[in-house]
């Protein structure tokens, strides 16, 4: 019996099981299966730097209590599960959430023999536009980087010269160390200021003022700092900055919005609704830029792409580098249905890791076209996710985020 008395064949949650995958173990994909033989949800609760910590609130918490729910109602499984913990809007607590809410959608379309961006209103676009990364040791090997995917046909090129805080690391005597220093190039912010401008000056020479081009600051700077930095950056007419302010300090996207027309993307480290309602509402972003599987899913995803359309921000979804296919298909359903999309993220997978994932969306030109196959359009093959592990060890798997320091040692954040 449903709750309104009459009989009616619905489908329940049996169990969820989580399956670590990739070379570093740093994937984890959650199955929900059901009482219909063969119908199962894939969704994704990956999380490189704390993975076992995920799947231990999957198999402990939420899994049992989804077991026995109808998956139709995802709305209040995700509201059950949402303040299952007491307390909420924690990085390893929503992505475990957001890969069940993301399995019951696949289910969803599954049973309903739609993609999920059909159940989401239907498409609102022919092909998610997403952008490259180009990087190089120097500014002469980032332009090389540029032109390839300039030839390529690519609309957006995220453009950083080394690692994050590239340009601004020095060596040498210019480091000034103190005696018993870190064994790191020190980051010096003010390297930092007089670098970056300089490469997107080089970028602009070369390519013209037609090419739309992206940078990541990465949280890298001091508030005053960042400010100096957008306004420096507006002859070169970014598509955006990323993360130009650590999330400590969102309230100086007010003084930026007051002082540089330079568009500002945000939310790679966010994980928590006031840390972008404001954001959005005042309108001191133009981009917002969370993880589909650190929000909580595609149910918070449409929540905050509508949310953002009211105030004219548009989405830009955060699922490169350490990102998995099932995340990055259920990111791409959001995209096609949200009118307020603005760009997705690139993300290269290795060749037998795509074997692994039937049906993984595939990438042409700058362009991702996710299947038309029911739900997400992505399968798992257990037997080829598990080679990739090869022998490590996942009990021991410890990654730790990289610390970046000033020459006196201080600790860079993010």
């Amino acid at each position: 019996m449903n709750r309104s008395g009459e009989d009616l064949d619905v489908t329940t949650v049996t169990r969820t099981r989580c399956i670590r995958t990739r070379r570093d173990g740093s994937w984890t994909i959650v199955m929900v299966e059901t009482d219909q033989p063969g119908l199962y949800g894939l969704g994704s609760a990956s999380d490189r730097y704390n993975p076992a910590a995920v799947v231990q609130v999957i198999d402990q918490l939420y899994g049992p209590m989804v077991q026995g729910r109808e998956v139709g109602d995802i709305e209040d499984i995700w509201q059950s599960l949402y303040t299952a913990g007491y307390w909420r809007n924690g990085a390893v607590t929503n992505t475990a959430l957001a890969a069940i809410d993301v399995a019951l959608w696949d289910i969803k379309g599954k049973e309903a023999g739609l993609p999920v961006h059909q159940l989401l209103g239907g498409k609102a676009r022919s092909a998610v536009p997403c952008y490259a990364h180009a990087s190089g040791g120097s500014i002469d090997e980032l332009i090389d980087d540029v032109e390839r995917y300039v030839a390529d046909g690519w609309p957006v090129i995220r453009c950083q010269v080394g690692p994050y805080g590239g340009g601004g690391f020095l060596e040498g005597s210019a480091a000034r160390l103190p005696r018993n220093p870190w064994d790191s190039r020190p980051f010096d912010e003010e390297a930092y200021l007089s670098s970056t401008p300089a490469m997107f000056e080089a970028l602009r020479e070369r390519f013209g003022p037609e090419l739309k081009l992206t940078h990541d600051v990465h949280s890298h700077l001091s508030p005053q700092n960042a400010v100096q930095l957008a306004r420096l950056l507006e002859p070169y007419r970014l598509f955006f900055v990323e993360d130009i302010l650590p999330p400590e300090q969102i309230g100086w996207y007010r003084n930026l919005r007051q002082v540089t027309s330079t568009p500002q993307a945000v939310g790679e480290l966010f994980v928590h609704p006031h840390e972008w309602r404001s954001l959005i509402s005042e309108q001191l972003i133009d981009f917002v830029r969370t993880r589909i599987s650190k929000i909580g899913g595609i149910t918070a995803a449409i929540k905050i792409a509508h949310l953002a359309e009211a105030f004219g921000v548009r989405t830009a979804w955060q699922e490169g580098g350490d990102n998995d296919p099932v995340n990055l298909a259920a990111a791409l359903q959001v995209d096609l249905s949200c009118w307020n999309f603005g760009i997705q993220e690139e993300n290269n997978f290795r060749p037998e890791e795509l074997a692994a994932f039937p049906g993984a969306p595939v990438i042409e030109n700058g362009y991702w076209y996710p299947t038309n196959s029911p739900g997400l359009g992505i399968d798992i093959d257990e037997v080829k996710a598990a080679a990739l592990l090869g022998d490590i060890d996942l009990a021991g798997y410890h990654a730790p985020y990289g610390t970046d320091r000033k020459a006196d040692g201080t600790a860079v954040r993010p």
